[in-house]
């Protein structure tokens, strides 16, 4: 009989070596779902608050830009039933002298099956002076009004 060598040893495996792989794999599906889904959440958000931001700052523009007729426009049908064109002009020329402006929050809510938004803007006025002013606002025929 010939004298056979012991195999070699078999190889110890490298457990730490897979584990890490495995949690590092675990760790990008991970951060790449959290990343994914705050974009589609921000998407959400500012879909909702766009368009009623949208509206506010068309109302203001107009106002802004002396154009009373289409600020009116961007009334709720509530204000405009009380208010005539005429009276709500002359009502803005008195009180909002605006040199420019700022949205610095929106917020729009649903509760019982109705839309609403608050749009709050900073205001510059022609004296310097600043001011906040909150529009609430409304859905009404698929667009943003302004209803205060």
């Amino acid at each position: 009989m010939t004298y056979m060598p012991p195999p070699p040893p078999a190889k110890p495996r490298n457990n730490l070596r897979t584990i890490l792989i495995v949690v590092g794999i675990v760790l990008v599906l991970c951060c790449g779902g959290a990343v994914a889904g705050g974009f589609f959440l921000f998407r959400t958000v500012s879909d909702a608050m766009g368009p009623a931001q949208a509206s506010a700052k068309a109302y203001t523009d107009a106002i802004v830009a002396e154009n009373y007729p289409a600020a009116y426009g961007h009334l709720c049908a509530k204000v405009r039933n009380e208010m005539s064109q005429a009276a709500f002009a002359d009502a803005i020329k008195k009180t909002f002298d605006v040199e420019s402006y700022s949205v610095t929050g929106t917020n729009v809510t649903t509760m019982n099956g109705r839309t609403t938004a608050t749009v709050t803007l900073r205001a510059t006025l022609s004296d310097g002076t600043t001011r906040t002013q909150i529009y609430p606002m409304v859905q009404e025929d698929g667009s943003w009004k302004v209803c205060q």
